[in-house]
């Protein structure tokens, strides 16, 4: 096996302990929805982005709110048209057959993981993208999300729903917490996540409902990031 793919599970292994109660609450949700094993397991592989899933989860009833969960699930992971725009220029070489495997398993941790690798091999003087490393992450993640939320769907009513008297509500937080600070260049660099910061969290306490406060976050930043990187 790779060294470089090895070395991407072993540096994804503390993120994938955090999603792992969170997919197997994901899975036992589902089941309460009426959700199959193999339907919830289609899901969370197919989508393979939480914070959507959780949503169309909530959605789900019978009959089935199509429009809302499409919808829902569009908004959700808009961000993923910037993430995947910012990794355009170190990927645009790879054949299709990488191409659009890389793609489809890119989800917040892989693309943080893998931009702050790219930097570090950008210094070295190495080729910016380490796709070996980058599927390593992302099959770890991608193999324990997906098994861990059938498990949850047979097993997860043990937990119940509530995974704030656990500590869980924590892992995600503190999961971005170490990814920013692996991407943290100084204050000035991160003018553009306070504006996202600011304008993500006025947008939810005005709209509630709805995923609004991701897509304003994401395109205030980008602007953001945009005006004061021609100002230099």
């Amino acid at each position: 096996m790779n060294t470089e793919f090895k070395r991407g599970i072993r540096e994804t292994l503390p993120i994938t302990i955090g999603i792992i109660p969170f997919a197997l609450i994901l899975g036992a949700q589902a089941a309460q929805k009426g959700m199959t094993a193999w339907e919830t397991t289609l899901m969370m592989g197919i989508n393979f982005a939480g914070g959507s899933e959780f949503a169309a989860v909530g959605a789900w009833t019978s009959p089935i709110p199509i429009l809302l969960i499409w919808s829902l699930t569009l908004m959700i992971n808009s961000r993923h048209i910037l993430m995947g725009a910012a990794f355009t220029p170190y990927i645009r070489h790879l054949p299709k057959r990488q191409l659009l495997p890389t793609l489809f398993l890119m989800t917040d941790e892989t693309w943080a993981m893998s931009i702050a690798e790219i930097k570090k091999r950008e210094q070295a003087g190495l080729p910016p993208f380490n796709l070996p490393y980058y599927w390593g992450i992302s099959a770890n993640l991608w193999i324990t999300w997906v098994s861990c939320g059938f498990l949850g769907s047979q097993f997860g009513y043990l937990l119940g729903n509530d995974i704030e008297k656990f500590g869980f509500n924590m892992a995600f937080p503190a999961v971005f917490l170490v990814l920013v600070r692996g991407m943290w260049r100084g204050a000035k660099a991160a003018r553009p996540w306070l504006v996202s910061l600011i304008v993500a969290a006025a947008v939810y306490w005005l709209l509630p409902q709805g995923a609004w406060y991701v897509m304003a976050g994401a395109f205030s930043g980008l602007t953001a990031a945009y005006f004061w990187d021609t100002e230099t």
